[in-house]
């Protein structure tokens, strides 16, 4: 009687011990890697008056993004924006996988809890005569065993396998929703842009439009001239030849812009037989956006949250990969009944119960966890320097279009005096010519040095849109205090949708 007590409270003292280590993390602790951020962009401008239109960041990346489009005051574009929300086929797909990485994370978060099973069966078979307490050549029957009852286990979380499971999962899980932010600014910014380059397409075809009318006045006057003996034929060929250059690069900006409303319809979640833009020329767009500092970029962009979550939940598997050396308890009770007829099953006679824990340590696997324990390091390391790498994309990129913005700004007064005087000296050309100063040829130049301004000045105002909705891309949207319509569809909502 002493040794079974003695026994016992050995296994009660072990049990409680293996308790107190239940969910003992082995997993390093985790830290946010340095990063080497600069004080102050190089290409950021002095601040202006202009720039009190664009809000600081503020360093939290949960709060919702606004309608950051509509510091362009265009109501097509918000149009255009709001039905891509609505019907976009790739944003429908992040959300599809942020609610795949949330029921792998609930699929995890089940291992803290104990399992409960039901079952009924039967069984028709013949135990060992030593099993019975028998002598060998003893008469045993075959016998029918019926059964019916409850199973649970429970795995007590020792070093914290499960608890660090649950971590990983819920690290992908953020990193999905995180994706779902980028995914989503990157179409709101797809969307803007092919927007601009269509009506940078518009401009284009109005000047070519204006071109050609002008093209088609010019070869009036020089068949009348003709006519009337003043000039050779000549000239005539030449007009003939700059009116039909005019009308065929019409077609081909007509075929850019037919392309791009293509893309914008698929942007849109539309067929592009099903969508049309009406004719809509650029106009020009000077919008200042402030920049911030460039610490306040890593709580912006979204796809730098989801680096960051990716090595979260690299740094948890280490610790499940850790976890796999030391010993495991496993928790099983079953209870029910058993009876050799189905008839007497539920009796109270036939009732049965087993109660007890299962440990297991490892001993010899080859290898296998040692390999799986550096896989884990390794994958780690790897998600270290793809977040730094992320970081640096992202501040290039910023560098980049704040570079490109400000070049432009300067471009485009040049561009304006180069227009004015190509224009002044066409008018000029086109005088001479009528009262024989100049030849033909002259005028041809003149005006083609005025078509050349007109489209270079018409793809700057288009470069600019499209490098400001670029900036604020690389910012990471817009901030501020945003109407409720305003800010990020929740997936449940886009789901329905």
């Amino acid at each position: 009687m002493t040794s079974s007590i003695k026994s016992g409270g050995t296994i009660s003292s072990l049990l409680a011990v293996l308790l107190v280590l239940a969910g003992c993390s082995m997993a390093p602790t985790y830290n946010k890697p340095d990063v080497d951020a600069p004080g102050a962009y190089k290409e950021a401008a002095p601040a202006t008056p202009q720039a009190a239109n664009w809000k600081t960041a503020q360093p939290s990346e949960q709060i919702a993004r606004g309608e950051w489009w509509t510091v362009f005051d265009d109501a097509a574009l918000s149009e255009l924006e709001q039905r891509a929300l609505k019907a976009n086929q790739s944003l429908k797909a992040a959300v599809a996988r942020v609610q795949e990485a949330r029921a792998f994370q609930q699929s995890a978060r089940a291992g803290l809890f104990p399992t409960l099973d039901a079952g009924v069966g039967a069984q028709r078979g013949r135990p060992s005569r030593i099993s019975e307490g028998l002598p060998d050549g003893a008469p045993l029957p075959i016998q029918n065993t019926y059964t019916a009852g409850l199973t649970a286990s429970y795995e007590v979380d020792l070093f914290g396998r499960v608890a660090d499971s649950v971590k990983a999962a819920g690290a992908q899980a953020q990193q999905s929703d995180a994706l779902l932010r980028s995914v989503q600014l990157a179409l709101q910014a797809d969307v803007a842009q092919n927007y601009f380059s269509l009506r940078e397409l518009d401009a284009e075809l109005d000047v070519y439009n204006r071109t050609v009318t002008l093209r088609e006045a010019g070869l009036k006057l020089v068949k009348r001239r003709y006519t009337e003996g003043q000039i050779s034929e000549l000239d005539v060929a030449r007009a003939e030849s700059e009116l039909a250059t005019a009308r065929s690069d019409t077609m081909t900006v007509q075929r850019l812009r037919a392309a791009s409303e293509h893309g914008l319809a698929v942007l849109l979640g539309e067929a592009p037989a099903a969508f049309s833009f009406a004719p809509h020329p650029l106009e020009a767009v000077d919008i200042r956006i402030a920049p911030g500092l460039p610490s306040s970029l890593l709580e912006r962009r979204p796809d730098i949250a989801a680096a960051e979550r990716r090595m979260a939940a690299a740094n948890a598997r280490i610790g499940v990969a850790r976890s796999a050396f030391f010993p495991s308890l496993t928790l099983t009770g079953s209870g029910g009944f058993a009876s050799g007829t189905a008839g007497d099953l539920f009796n109270w006679s036939s009732r049965t119960f087993l109660l007890g824990p299962l440990a297991s340590l490892p001993l010899f696997d080859g290898g296998r966890r040692e390999g799986q324990l550096a896989n884990a390091r390794a994958q780690y390391e790897e998600e270290v320097a793809n977040y730094r790498q992320q970081v640096l994309v992202a501040f290039q990129e910023v560098e980049d279009n704040l570079s490109t913005l400000r070049i432009l700004q300067g471009q485009v007064r040049t561009q304006s005096d180069a227009l004015r005087a190509s224009t002044r000296a066409a008018q000029l050309s086109r005088t001479q010519y009528t009262e024989g100063a100049v030849n033909y040829l002259d005028v041809i130049d003149a005006e083609r040095t005025v078509l050349q301004s007109q489209r270079v000045a018409v793809q700057l105002a288009g470069a600019q849109a499209v490098a400001t909705v670029k900036l604020i891309r690389a910012l990471g949207g817009g901030w501020g205090d945003a109407p409720a319509a305003t800010q990020a569809v929740p997936p449940a909502q886009v789901a329905q949708r």
